[in-house]
């Protein structure tokens, strides 16, 4: 249970106030508990496990935290906590806060941020999108696996969809993927995965 206390809170009150037990994100000094359903997890953690295995095979100097707070660009009002991040271990060093709060303030470590879509699927394609844009973290993926996001983002009809975000002079571009399609990426190009396998991650047990 969050305590109770004055809002908007920074950045500093919020790790001060929030419990370390349960995931959480702080967004324009407000609290928010996430609290993400089964088949979320399932999509999250079949991403994590093939990334790490990834990571392992090639002997990459990658990490992947249980959680990590992303402080917005330019607020310290905001913070926020990606379903799945890639950090370069080797860049740590240079984050004042990763050691004390497992915070990143300038996205330079962050070599990918996942976010699996939930029904607040504005969150993820808008707010975060652009979010991670200014922080210039150099790839985002977007995976829809229930295909929940807007018409004009995923196309009509909707369909499940894993939007990659690559950033191209501070820009992101698009890339969609949908059914068979391999997932190509630039910061794991060795890894073999299709969208459908990462899809189906969300139908186990279900």
């Amino acid at each position: 249970m969050v305590q109770t206390v004055p809002a908007p809170l920074t950045l500093e009150a919020f790790f001060e106030h929030v419990p370390d037990d349960g995931r959480f994100e702080l967004r324009n000094g407000v609290v928010v508990e996430m609290q993400p359903t089964g088949t979320h997890e399932q999509v999250a953690g079949f991403l994590a496990q093939q990334l790490a295995v990834t990571i392992h095979t090639n002997a990459l100097p990658y990490l992947i935290p249980r959680q990590a707070i992303l402080k917005a660009a330019d607020s310290d009002l905001s913070g926020y906590n990606p379903d799945v991040v890639v950090l370069n271990k080797d860049a740590l060093k240079n984050e004042p806060l990763w050691s004390k709060r497992s915070t990143l303030v300038e996205g330079k470590a962050v070599v990918l941020a996942i976010e699996v879509v939930s029904t607040n699927w504005q969150d993820d394609y808008l707010l975060k999108q652009g979010e991670y844009e200014r922080l210039g973290i150099p790839e985002y993926w977007i995976v829809d696996y229930l295909g929940l996001g807007g018409k004009r983002l995923i196309g009509n009809p909707k369909q499940p969809t894993l939007t990659i975000c690559e950033l191209v002079e501070g820009e992101y571009q698009i890339r969609l993927l949908r059914n068979q399609d391999p997932l190509v990426s630039r910061a794991f190009p060795r890894l073999n995965l299709r969208v459908d396998q990462i899809f189906a991650a969300g139908q186990e047990n279900s």
